[in-house]
């Protein structure tokens, strides 16, 4: 599979740090000037762990200001960011099992508050997954011991509740929220799962990780969910797999790069897909038809330094290849072109699409 370049139409902004970086977010700008990254960072000399909210100066993206910082008990294992400006919110879990909501600032994104679930109050052990409900109140929490949670954010409280426990038969590395009550996981054996908190006693659907090329070792690590498609799940892992799942046809996976039983398709990557995410910046003929069983352009980064956009049907467009892994990225929402990435070689960049 050929991988077409696109440098040329970028602005590419490398920014070395002095920790390494876990993962990155775009947090919702507070105003129509703002921009504020994420990071969650950690110093192997030391073994500290923390979040940092950092403002992005318009005139020189090379010049982060620090805004606001949190110390993590832990190196922290997930983390998800509310989309709702009004009021950010964001919920970091460790290895050490505990999770954290982070209350920010609405004016400036300082951080305020913090609410937070003792270690191993959920999960044996490290929490592989979380994710915030679009409105910031709920969040899922999922981890390979096979349990799932969801806990309720207030103001000054949380609740929450064991909604499954396969008792360790299934294992669970990454969750996704659809609607107010629906939300997919993923985990080993490129197993995905649809729960609806409308019918309880376990998911509702289910995808069976035996489809792959005798690859029952593979794993899901991310999944997103398109905002006008919550019928499709998109998911990355092992090998270099990306896939689709679309639940009008819950037995097939559709394959956008990787391997599936039949069929060959060269994996644009080879290694493990970290991260991938809906990209509502690459325009599609199938945006505007719901209905069309046509995937959306969805981007990815991966182990062997790739980030990298998919479109089913067409040649991959490789927007970024660096020497080491991509260990995340992050699409802004508001400004679609705007793409924010951690390296594993203590760098994040900063990119924009011309």
């Amino acid at each position: 599979m050929a991988v077409i370049g696109d440098e040329d139409n970028l602005q590419i902004h490398r920014i070395p740090q002095s920790k390494y970086v876990d993962s990155v977010r775009w947090l919702p700008p507070l105003s129509a000037f703002d921009k504020f990254a994420v990071l969650a960072l950690h110093d192997s000399d030391s073994d500290a762990s923390s979040i940092e909210i950092h403002a992005l100066n318009r005139s020189d993206p090379t010049n982060l200001q620090l805004q606001s910082s949190w110390v993590s008990p832990s190196r922290v294992s997930s983390f998800s960011v509310s989309q709702t400006p009004q009021k950010p919110l964001l919920a970091a879990s460790t290895y050490g099992g505990s999770l954290h909501f982070l209350f920010a600032d609405p004016v400036d994104a300082s951080l305020e508050s913090e609410l937070s679930l003792a270690d191993k109050s959920l999960h044996r052990g490290p929490i592989s997954g979380i994710d915030l409900q679009g409105s910031g109140f709920e969040c899922v929490s999922v981890d390979e011991d096979g349990k799932v949670n969801l806990i309720s954010i207030g103001e000054s409280r949380l609740n929450y509740r064991r909604l499954f426990d396969s008792q360790g038969l299934v294992s669970y590395t990454t969750a996704k929220w659809a609607s107010p009550t629906e939300f997919a996981t993923g985990g080993l054996g490129f197993g995905i799962q649809w729960w609806d908190q409308r019918k309880p006693g376990g998911a509702a659907s289910q995808l069976k990780g035996n489809w792959a090329r005798g690859n029952t070792s593979g794993m899901v690590h991310s999944i997103d969910i398109h905002p006008s498609r919550k019928h499709v799940c998109l998911a990355g892992g092992s090998s270099g797999t990306v896939f689709a799942w679309d639940l009008r046809w819950p037995q097939q996976p559709i394959v956008l790069s990787g391997l599936l039983l039949g069929e060959t398709a060269v994996p644009l990557s080879e290694s493990e897909v970290w991260e991938v995410q809906y990209d509502s910046y690459m325009q599609s003929s199938e945006i505007s038809n719901p209905s069309s069983a046509k995937i959306l352009p969805v981007m990815m980064c991966s182990e062997d330094g790739f980030l990298a956009v998919i479109e089913q049907g067409e040649e991959p467009i490789q927007v970024l290849s660096e020497p080491c892994a991509i260990n995340s990225f992050d699409i802004n929402q508001q400004y679609p072109s705007d793409v924010i990435c951690s390296l594993e070689w203590e760098t994040i960049v900063i990119l924009t699409r011309l």
